[in-house]
């Protein structure tokens, strides 16, 4: 199996696909990774593919990952242009592969090139908006229409309805669910402690986490103008901002901060980056929030928080509102309606609790990986079916 990847950078998709692999590799699979790019540079954070924590856990559990060596978001290199070397060097990743999957549409361009080796092409895709994704729409399309996409996965319901909606063949269209690894996003008592310790936040005061990237999908000004609200209501709330682009060093950022906050302390507001430790971080929450107002499917920062024990709030995007159902609120994209909210959701903690802990096993990674598993094999059958019978005996 190899595993076609845009880059290493800060987000849930890279998060799913890295342990899906981990997950197949486990159950006997031989994977490999390919990155287009070695460095990204979005978020206003330069992310080299070395730092990432996907990479070094593929890499420490042994499966290979090579780069072309582009680097993202410096200079106007054409996405669908491709060097001799860099098609050799796909050429000789690609060679040995059963099966390829894509993560996302964006390799596609890539794995559409002439005199590559042919193999069938499974694309995982992860949002609801293929609409809005650049020329990701048009090299799908074209893949399939000339037989490199085989399947493609749909990580929600919402994201099956859109790609059909936008002309993509229903019959390829197939939902694994995301989940996650129960035993590390579990209620932790010691993590708790230990974030909020960290942070000078005292044991009973009520925490919001907001893990997500610094993008206009997330809508990080509505998050802001709510935290600023339920701030100034809750003088004993804290708020943790996490994830690429979430820090002071970032001035998109402290300019949105500023507007929401006007002049008022912004001392209980906490930016914490990238973490590698987001079990720990949700563990310390009582609620994980989501604001994002376009192109999520099935936000892996709500299934994480709310198996670490977080009452989930999120926005009606995606897939938001069947993961929320009976474990959280939905709101309207409104701050003095988000505040409130985050306020109820603390108050009924535990009365969430038990429909928590009874929704584990939906949210599993066993139920995710196995799910992968059984669709690459029916993939693989296929195609390994019809190259057989291009070359049965009776053909000479």
């Amino acid at each position: 199996m190899l595993s076609v990847y845009e880059g290493f950078f800060s987000g849930g998709a890279r998060i799913v696909h890295s342990d899906v692999v981990l997950g197949l590799r486990e159950g006997g699979q031989h994977h490999r990774v390919l990155s287009i790019h070695g460095e990204v540079h979005r978020e206003a954070t330069r992310q080299r593919m070395e730092d990432d924590a996907c990479y070094k856990a593929l890499t420490g559990a042994d499966v290979g990952v090579t780069s072309l060596g582009r680097t993202f978001g410096i200079g106007g290199t054409d996405p669908a242009v491709f060097s001799g070397p860099e098609l050799a060097d796909t050429a000789r990743a690609t060679a040995d592969a059963d099966v390829i999957l894509s993560l996302k549409e964006q390799p596609l361009a890539l794995l559409r090139q002439a005199g590559l080796p042919r193999r069938p092409v499974v694309v995982a895709l992860h949002r609801s908006d293929p609409e809005n994704q650049g020329r990701a729409l048009h090299d799908l399309k074209a893949a399939i229409a000339d037989g490199t996409v085989a399947a493609a996965v749909c990580c929600a319901e919402s994201t099956r309805a859109a790609y059909e909606a936008a002309g993509v063949p229903a019959e390829l269209l197939h939902v694994i669910p995301n989940g996650v690894d129960l035993i590390r996003f579990r209620p932790d008592p010691a993590r708790r402690l230990a974030v909020r310790t960290s942070l000078d936040i005292p044991a009973e005061a009520p925490v919001v986490v907001f893990a997500a990237r610094y993008d206009g999908m997330k809508n990080v000004p509505l998050f802001l103008a709510a935290a600023s609200a339920w701030l100034d209501a809750v003088p004993e709330g804290h708020v943790l901002m996490c994830g690429a682009g979430m820090t002071a060093a970032n001035p998109g950022l402290t300019a949105d901060i500023a507007e929401a906050f006007e002049g008022r302390d912004r001392g209980r507001l906490h930016l914490l980056g990238v973490r590698h430790d987001m079990e720990t971080v949700y563990a310390g929450a009582d609620v994980v929030a989501l604001t994002s107002s376009w192109g999520e499917a099935a936000p892996l920062c709500l299934i994480e928080g709310m198996m670490c024990g977080a009452v989930p709030v999120s926005t009606d995007v995606g897939d938001s509102a069947a993961i929320v159902a009976g474990h959280g609120i939905v709101t309207p994209p409104d701050p003095a309606a988000i505040a409130a909210a985050w306020t109820e959701a603390v108050a009924s903690r535990d009365t969430y609790t038990p429909a928590l802990a009874a929704s584990r096993e939906r949210f599993s990674r066993t139920r995710m990986i196995a799910s992968y598993a059984a669709l690459i094999d029916r993939v693989y059958g296929l195609y390994a079916e019809a190259a057989l019978s291009v070359t049965s005996p009776e053909d000479g």
